[in-house]
C-alpha cells in the first residue's frame, strides 16, 4: 500500500503541480487573471523540474488507523534518469504489538483469523483510496478540458492574503467533488492542493491535502501529503525533508 502511495503517487503530484495546469489555457480568454497565472506556471515549470532532479531527500510515510499509528517507514529518495523517484529504505517501524495475545488453540487461531481479515479489509480500502486519487493526480487532460468547457473552474482570492488566489474545479471526476489549487502570485507557484471526493457514495468521503514548500534556492517541492478515508478513519501521511544537493 505504501510504496504505491509514496512512489508513483508523488511523481504524479509533482507532474500535476508543475506542468498539467497549462492544459486549461482555453479558459484564459474568459478570465485575464487566470491567463496570467497559467503563463507564470508554464514559465517556471521546466526550470523547477530540472533543479529538483539535482537533490536527494528523505521521505517518511506514516499509516494510521482510527488515530493509532500502525506503520512508519523512511526512504532516501532521488530522481532517476526516467524522471521517477528512486527510493532506498532507511528503516521501518512495524505495527505496535497487541497488548495481549490469546494462547494457542481454536480461540487463538480464530482471533488471528479475524485480525488478518480486518487487516486485509483495510488494505483493500486503502488501495481503493489510492486508485481514486490517481484519477485526480496526475490530472487527465480531457477532464481538465471538460471542466473548462462546462465552466466548472473559478478563481478567487485567498482571504487575508494579497498574494494568493485559488483555482477551484468542481464536478471534476465525480458529481459534487472539488479540487482546489492555492497559487502564490509572488512566488509564481502552486503552494497547496486540496481534493474532496468519495468512493461509491458521497458519505464515504476521501480527502487529499498537499502542501508545497520552497528550498533556499527557490526550488518548489512537495513538502507533505495527507490522504484520508473519513468513514474508515484511515490516514496516510507523507513528509519530505532533509533536501541535500547532489
Amino acid at each position: 500500500m505504501k510504496s504505491k502511495l509514496s512512489g508513483t503517487f508523488i511523481v504524479g503530484l509533482g507532474f500535476f503541480l508543475l506542468y498539467s495546469i497549462g492544459t486549461v489555457t482555453p479558459l484564459s480568454a474568459q478570465n485575464p487573471e487566470l491567463q496570467e497565472r497559467i503563463a507564470q506556471l508554464k514559465e517556471s515549470s521546466a526550470q523547477n523540474k530540472q533543479q529538483l532532479a539535482q537533490y536527494t531527500w528523505v521521505e517518511q510515510v506514516t499509516i494510521s488507523l482510527k488515530g493509532e499509528e500502525k506503520k512508519q517507514e523512511k526512504f532516501q529518495v532521488k530522481t532517476g534518469p526516467d524522471g521517477k523517484p528512486v527510493k532506498t529504505p532507511i528503516g521501518s517501524s512495524p505495527a505496535p504489538a497487541a497488548a495481549s495475545q490469546s494462547g494457542g488453540g481454536r480461540g487463538g487461531r480464530l482471533k488471528e483469523h479475524v485480525v488478518e481479515k480486518k487487516k486485509e479489509e483495510y488494505k483493500d480500502y486503502a488501495d481503493r483510496m489510492k486508485t481514486l486519487m490517481e484519477r485526480y493526480v496526475p490530472p487527465d487532460k480531457e477532464l481538465l478540458q471538460q471542466a473548462v468547457q462546462n465552466r466548472n473552474v473559478s478563481i478567487t482570492p485567498v482571504a487575508g492574503s494579497s498574494s494568493q488566489v485559488q483555482l477551484i474545479f468542481h464536478d471534476y471526476v465525480k458529481p459534487k467533488d472539488s479540487m482546489t489549487l492555492t497559487f502564490d502570485k509572488e512566488q509564481k507557484q502552486v503552494i497547496g492542493v486540496q481534493i474532496a471526493s468519495y468512493l461509491d457514495d458521497p458519505a464515504d468521503a476521501v480527502n487529499l491535502a498537499v502542501k508545497m514548500a520552497r528550498l533556499p534556492d527557490g526550488v518548489s517541492h512537495v513538502d507533505s501529503v495527507v490522504l484520508e478515508g473519513v468513514s474508515k478513519q484511515i490516514k496516510v501521511a507523507i513528509q519530505n525533508s532533509n533536501y541535500q544537493h547532489l
